[in-house]
């Protein structure tokens, strides 16, 4: 990890990516980019035009040191070249869907600001563009992507590295061991 400097955090929704990227950047000192925000995501939940996501992700990718939270795979292409590092959090589906209820009952209950001045409420988690429903349609597929990509990292040698951790007490422990 001490020689990594591009680090693509990569995990479902709700597996804890953004406190992750701001835990490490805190401790490494690499910029943290949180995707929703600067890249995906305006106010009013109007998402950000594909092309303008593109432009702002390889900018940002072309940078000599950074985190991103993760990458959509509207520029996953862009990002995951660059990667020297990527951090897959793969854990379980009741635990990430269990962590996103909680987080996103106690966005509702205290209108947190999300990302641009958005706030989660319950008529949108009852929508059709639900995260909970997001969770579960996206769930399967991002699991398979963070496996494919320590799979190719595995028979690869010019490929990113890639640390997959099963549980947060993974996740701790090796966080942890970076702030020794």
């Amino acid at each position: 990890m001490a020689a990594s400097q591009r680090i693509l955090l990569y995990g479902v929704t709700g597996s804890g990516k953004s406190t992750l990227a701001r835990r490490l950047a805190h401790i490494t000192g690499i910029p943290a980019h949180l995707v929703d925000e600067e890249i995906g995501w305006l106010p009013n939940w109007q998402e950000r035009p594909i092309a303008e996501q593109r432009e702002i992700a390889a900018r940002l990718a072309a940078e000599e040191r950074w985190i991103f939270d993760s990458a959509y795979g509207k520029f996953r292409d862009l990002v995951v070249p660059r990667a020297e590092l990527i951090i897959g959090l793969d854990y379980s589906r009741l635990r990430t869907l269990s962590q996103l209820i909680r987080r996103t009952w106690r966005r509702i209950r205290n209108r947190e600001l999300v990302c641009n001045g958005n706030v989660e409420t319950l008529a949108k988690v009852f929508s059709r563009d639900s995260i909970l429903g997001w969770h579960v349609k996206s769930f399967s597929r991002k699991r398979r992507t963070m496996r494919d990509l320590a799979a190719r990292a595995a028979r690869d040698s010019t490929a990113p590295r890639v640390l997959l951790f099963q549980t947060p007490a993974q996740t701790t422990e090796w966080l942890d061991s970076l702030s020794r």
